[in-house]
């Protein structure tokens, strides 16, 4: 009976071991078979890319050809699915920069972001490569995390400085506090950010710079360094109205008009107004925007301002006198674009995704950190579909002009 017994038990350890083992292979063929199955993917993609720049494929004669192939070279990429090896046409006249993989990259664009934010939050070693094994298919070596932290830096440093091509019609301007230690003290620090509308109607992400405080200083750097990089043909700024702003515009781009956002000027009325009254307060208000042109807008104001000082809110019947005029400079503008120039929205959103990246660091070690993973963030985003995505038909403004 013991010994039947210890012969089953023993036979079950075996087929248990047999089964291990077979799982084991089918996992590794399995691992094999994506593997292969991407690394062929992409290189029938490289193929046709460079067929389309020839306009021809491999050993075919047409007219339209504009050149000819000159073999491959070799190329390793780490991907989720494990390293493949790509082989990247060449050409004999035309420079064959592939889209391809940058577009591959751009989705694995995160990484930076995420060895950033895993450096600075202070995770663990072995946390670290976890994550990285679990984003790239290969663990990175507590040895290089260091390395691969600078090299990420220097390359979000070389896209903060790129020059800036093209024209941009509108350009939209925020800043940020986030918390950072300074000689044992947590302090603010500001990093303030530039948006843009091309000729095109797309949005890109023109410029990100710490600012020790938004103030005059702060935005006269940044401006400046907005000027060097190349940007140019601004014909509208949309931004709160943060202390030396508009002095510092007028200084860098004199022809270009100013338009403060609405949602932040009610906000300042609001400041004047009892609670029990913020809801008439601000139908009247909105009315002012609500025109259909600027003149009408005007005499709205004269009549919102008379009607605030006969409820007995004389401060804010004079914040609205001196202040909704900086509110309609969008009125110069077609009426087709009005409602996404009145207001900061289209940075604030942004804004709000950079807060809720940040809040897990807490207090930044200093500031060259904090403008890092902000800039991380942004340049993420920039490569998603939010630049891609046509935000606004800029034949209306030609149309505008004419008219």
């Amino acid at each position: 009976m013991d010994t039947s017994k210890s012969l089953e038990e023993n036979k079950g350890v075996k087929s248990g071991q047999i089964i291990r083992i077979e799982q084991d292979q089918l996992t590794r063929h399995l691992d094999k078979v994506v593997r292969g199955t991407v690394e062929e993917t992409l290189n029938a993609l490289l193929d046709a890319e460079a067929d389309r720049l020839c306009q021809a494929s491999r050993y075919e004669r047409t007219q339209k050809r504009q050149d000819t192939r000159a073999g491959y070279y070799k190329r390793n990429l780490a991907t989720k699915a494990g390293p493949v090896q790509l082989q990247v046409p060449k050409l004999r006249t035309l420079t064959f920069e592939t889209a391809i993989i940058e577009r591959y990259k751009r989705r694995e664009s995160s990484v930076e972001e995420a060895l950033i934010e895993m450096y600075l939050a202070g995770v663990s070693v072995r946390c670290v490569e976890d994550i990285t094994e679990a984003l790239w298919g290969t663990r990175v070596s507590p040895g290089t995390v260091s390395n691969l932290n600078k090299k990420v830096y220097a390359r979000i440093e070389q896209w903060l400085n790129a020059s800036i091509e093209g024209t941009y019609t509108y350009v939209f301007l925020d800043g940020i506090w986030l918390k950072r230690c300074w000689a044992g003290e947590v302090k603010n620090v500001s990093v303030l950010v530039a948006i843009g509308v091309d000729q095109d109607g797309y949005r890109h992400v023109l410029g990100v710079q710490e600012g020790a405080k938004e103030d005059k200083g702060s935005w006269t750097r940044f401006l400046r360094h907005l000027k060097t990089r190349g940007l140019k043909g601004v014909r509208l700024f949309v931004s709160d109205k943060c202390l030396g702003l508009v002095e510092s515009l007028a200084d860098f781009y004199p022809q270009a008009k100013w338009q403060r956002c609405v949602v932040h000027f009610y906000r300042n009325v609001f400041t004047a107004v009892p609670k029990g009254r913020m809801k008439a307060v601000a139908a009247m208000l909105k009315a002012i925007h609500a025109q259909e042109d600027q003149s009408a807008a005007e005499e709205k104001i004269v009549a919102v301002t008379k009607k605030l000082r006969a409820m007995k809110l004389a401060n804010a019947a004079k914040i609205v006198e001196e202040g909704s005029k900086e509110t309609l400079s969008y009125y110069a503008f077609p009426s087709q674009h009005w409602r996404s120039l009145r207001t900061n929205n289209p940075l604030e959103r942004l804004m709000r995704e950079i807060r809720r990246r940040t809040r897990v660091v807490g207090a930044f070690p200093d500031g060259q950190s904090a403008l890092m993973l902000v800039a991380a963030r942004l340049r993420h985003v920039s490569a998603t579909r939010w630049s891609t995505r046509r935000y606004l038909n800029m034949d209306r403004l030609t149309e505008n002009l004419m008219a």
